[in-house]
């Protein structure tokens, strides 16, 4: 009886671009589940190297540094983020772009725990000395408040949101209570609820929109 022939995708032999790509895949998730046990600054390139299969050097021989490859990885963690939330937005403007973008915090939490925390680890520990990654965090602090400044903007032009509503007040106020929910749970996951918190949330903040007060 003839064997199945096994097809030519599974036959094929990587290139060089899948074998460097898969590398870096590994070595990122090993990054990863280094920081959520250890945090960033006890973790070294060699850790990485050894728990992603490959060998030690791999890791300083392709990103030079610790910095160099954490500001990749945050990199990447930035663009999953990007990806999620224009998903949910599909060009919507003012109060549901505001909605769109709490649910998308909200679902982030549900299918992306790990990255997060150890992207928030990465974050909060960078705070305390001087590295690239807490300029390009703050860059993009930057920008995360004026997606919701726009958001707010765009409301007030349609007449879905109060004319009364300071946009740039309220993106600060709206990354304050997404970035104070990611310390809390950093913190102590167990002790929130993650949906309630957000269903909690956008009830009070659609309120408060409508109406200006």
């Amino acid at each position: 009886m003839p064997q199945p022939q096994s097809s030519r995708a599974e036959e094929a032999p990587l290139t060089q671009a899948e074998r460097t790509a898969l590398s870096d895949r590994r070595m990122f998730e090993a990054a990863i589940e280094l920081i959520n046990e250890f945090g960033t600054r006890k973790m070294t390139l060699k850790e990485i190297g050894e728990r992603a299969g490959y060998s030690r050097g791999l890791a300083s021989y392709r990103f030079g540094s610790k910095d160099g490859l954490l500001r990749e990885l945050f990199v990447r963690f930035d663009k999953r983020w990007k990806e999620h939330l224009g998903e949910r937005l599909q060009g919507k403007r003012g109060i549901e772009a505001i909605r769109a973008g709490i649910h998308a915090q909200r679902d982030f939490f549900r299918s992306e725990p790990n990255y997060l925390r150890a992207m928030y680890l990465l974050w909060y520990e960078s705070l305390g000395h001087e590295s690239d990654i807490r300029g390009v965090l703050a860059d993009h602090h930057a920008i995360y408040r004026k997606d919701a400044r726009q958001w707010i903007e765009a409301g007030i032009a349609d007449g879905d949101i109060s004319p009364t509503i300071d946009a740039e007040q309220f993106a600060v106020r709206y990354c304050a209570f997404m970035f104070g929910t990611i310390y809390q749970w950093l913190v102590d996951a167990g002790s929130l609820d993650i949906d309630k918190l957000f269903a909690d949330y956008e009830k009070h903040i659609m309120t408060i929109l409508r109406s200006g007060v």
